[in-house]
């Protein structure tokens, strides 16, 4: 008979997986590797997830890591930037290209590519990126020359979901918001490349529990953005350990991975926006109360950072800089904060303040709402 995990067992191990009951030793590559990846639509908001779940992590680090090619920014899971270790960028993107079709077709881009010849347009989308990195603005304006009666945004939407391509450095690095230049990533890679099998559905889900089990198979859907996941569970259940969920549901997971005690101390952690720990499961209330959703997940797609305390989803905050060289953490609780919860944070906001801090004389604060 499957063992019944309670909701509160289900958070120690999910966060035991993202590294957020304690901070891990390892590189920027390795702890992305084994995150299976950090959603990166914005340049920030992974340094600060790396800052939450390293010890001594510096934003140089991963900044280096970019540059080396051991981490690449690209469009993955749920057709959505993230960063990710090289390999398994180049291993995984062509499993998730049905993600990226589907989102084409869905988008205001589909009925602008009707009727167009789409491989002629990624051939020559693919020779021009092979000449050299282009921005996205670049690429489409090139497409058009050729496709006359096509809108630039709408090619350049074409190559971007059909191609995978790296942002290359420095975009995706630190505060840097200039527009990404674009490559295909074996080519960004090179070499190295011909060394990456590709994966299979089953490799994904067993990367995914690994970072994230135990967890159903809607679960992974809401993941990846990638559905089959059944035929996948039922060649692998020989070595999946099952569990049931407090409303029934059935978990899977790796027999040997952590799952430690409900009782185990989780501390108060800042988590980034947009972080996976809030996008990986289509239940999220191992991690935040449905009552709380509208005030993370905001009407115009932001994710905000939020604040967990005893493991949950407790509040939200923010980062706030002034012209007088001075910056604050503003926190935001859903709740009134125990005494001992609130201090914590608070120290933990000011750590927070001094890893992202623009210079050495810049002014800090902790603000609660």
């Amino acid at each position: 008979m499957a063992v019944v995990l309670s909701q509160r067992a289900l958070n120690r191990a999910t966060l035991a997986r993202q590294m957020l009951l304690e901070r891990r030793k390892a590189t920027p590559a390795q702890a992305i590797e084994k995150l299976a990846g950090l959603q990166a639509q914005a340049p920030n908001p992974p340094y600060i997830g790396l800052w939450s779940r390293l010890e001594g992590f510096r934003r140089g680090q991963l900044t280096e890591s970019l540059k080396q090619r051991r981490v690449v920014r690209m469009s993955t899971m749920r057709a959505t930037l993230h960063l990710m270790a090289a390999s398994d960028a180049l291993a995984w993107r062509p499993l998730l290209e049905p993600v990226h079709q589907r989102g084409l077709k869905g988008s205001s881009h589909a009925r602008a590519l009707e009727g167009i010849d789409r491989a002629a347009v990624v051939e020559a989308g693919l020779a021009l990126l092979r000449a050299g990195p282009l921005t996205g603005s670049e690429l489409g304006q090139a497409l058009a020359a050729r496709w006359k009666d096509r809108e630039p945004a709408s090619l350049a939407a074409l190559i971007r979901n059909s191609v995978p391509l790296v942002h290359l450095p420095p975009a995706g690095s630190w505060n840097s918001h200039q527009g990404a230049r674009l490559q295909p990533i074996a080519q960004w890679l090179g070499e190295s490349a011909a060394d990456v099998p590709p994966a299979t559905q089953d490799d994904l889900l067993l990367r995914y529990l690994a970072a994230f089990g135990p967890a159903t198979l809607a679960d992974a859907g809401a993941w990846s953005g990638l559905t089959g996941w059944k035929a996948v569970a039922d060649r692998l259940r020989p070595q999946l350990r099952t569990f049931i969920g407090e409303q029934g549901q059935e978990l899977f997971d790796l027999p040997r991975a952590p799952r430690p005690d409900p009782d185990t101390p989780a501390p108060p952690r800042l988590v980034a926006e947009w972080d996976n720990l809030l996008l990986s499961h289509a239940d999220r209330s191992r991690v935040m109360s449905e009552a709380h959703r509208a005030r993370v997940f905001t009407v115009n797609g932001i994710v905000r950072g939020t604040v967990l305390l005893d493991g949950l989803v407790a509040g939200v905050w923010k980062i706030e800089r002034a012209k007088n060289n001075a910056a604050a953490v503003v926190l935001e609780p859903f709740t009134r904060w125990p005494k001992a919860g609130r201090l914590g944070v608070e120290e933990e906001a000011l750590r927070l303040l001094a890893f992202a801090a623009d210079g050495e004389d810049e002014r800090h604060e902790v603000r609660v709402l």
